[in-house]
């Protein structure tokens, strides 16, 4: 796993993918490009599908068919809101194409409850933004505060750290997945209660599950970080190569056409 500088990634990269061009790293296979590619987005507690707008222009600028729902974050449990959120927005992909996520904090936790349940055919890259993977400590912090059910719903008061949170209870992912974190908060209040680096909401190193194949940490607040051009941009380089595009990368790379 690598761990992010706080520079800009360097402007001929960002001009190659803002071009349709990326970097031949580990890059799908001449029969994974000939399949039709879903990328479905699932916001994050709280939001509406406006939240990931920006992200959902980008895909489709890349050549996705993008699948924005929302779906009652505050009203349900996890194991209802997986439910809810991602059998309709699997029926909107086009048939036979290869399934990839984009998620933003709860939106993560839904995937991977949805996967303890079901099989999801053709299921590509993922990458999860800002997850509570080991849960985030707010709701330890906060969960007795008057307010706090009725702001949160059923799903904030699963998503602590301790053994009866339902993140402890998922198991390590199967499937092709790569995180961003943040360690910039805009919520110094918050922080405080959170050990370690942390985006205001989730400790960094909570973000980590076991099986991911990728993980970076960039300097990005959780709750705005879907809108940064930097996680935009490595989100768009892991679905497409399956690594996290790094500063590190050999000087000979060889650009060719995305798929």
């Amino acid at each position: 796993m690598i761990r992010r500088a706080t520079h800009s990634l360097p402007l001929v990269f960002i001009l190659a993918l803002i071009a349709g061009i990326t970097p031949s790293v580990q890059g799908d296979t001449g029969e994974q490009a000939a399949q039709p590619h879903c990328a479905i987005l699932l916001h994050g507690l709280i939001r509406t599908p406006r939240s990931m707008s920006k992200l959902e222009r980008a895909l489709d600028e890349d050549g996705y068919q993008v699948v924005n729902l929302g779906y009652p974050s505050r009203e349900a449990p996890i194991e209802e809101l997986a439910l809810i959120a991602i059998p309709p927005a699997l029926n909107r992909c086009e048939s036979g194409s290869r399934i990839h996520f984009v998620t933003h904090s709860l939106g993560g936790i839904l995937l991977r409850q949805y996967l303890t349940e079901a099989e999801i055919l053709n299921l590509g890259r993922s990458v999860m933004l800002a997850p509570p993977n080991q849960g985030s400590h707010i709701p330890d912090e906060m969960g007795d505060w008057i307010g706090f059910d009725l702001f949160n719903g059923p799903a904030g008061a699963q998503l602590g750290t301790g053994e009866d949170s339902l993140p402890a209870h998922l198991p390590p992912v199967t499937f092709e997945l790569g995180v961003i974190a943040g360690d910039k908060s805009i919520n110094p209040l918050l922080s405080d209660r959170i050990p370690g680096e942390d985006d205001g909401k989730v400790a960094v190193d909570y973000t980590k599950v076991e099986g991911m194949s990728g993980h970076i940490t960039l300097p990005v607040s959780h709750t705005y970080m879907m809108n940064n051009d930097e996680v935009i941009t490595q989100t768009l380089y892991y679905l497409r190569n399956g690594v996290f595009l790094d500063d590190s990368l050999p000087p000979d790379v060889v650009f060719t056409t995305g798929d």
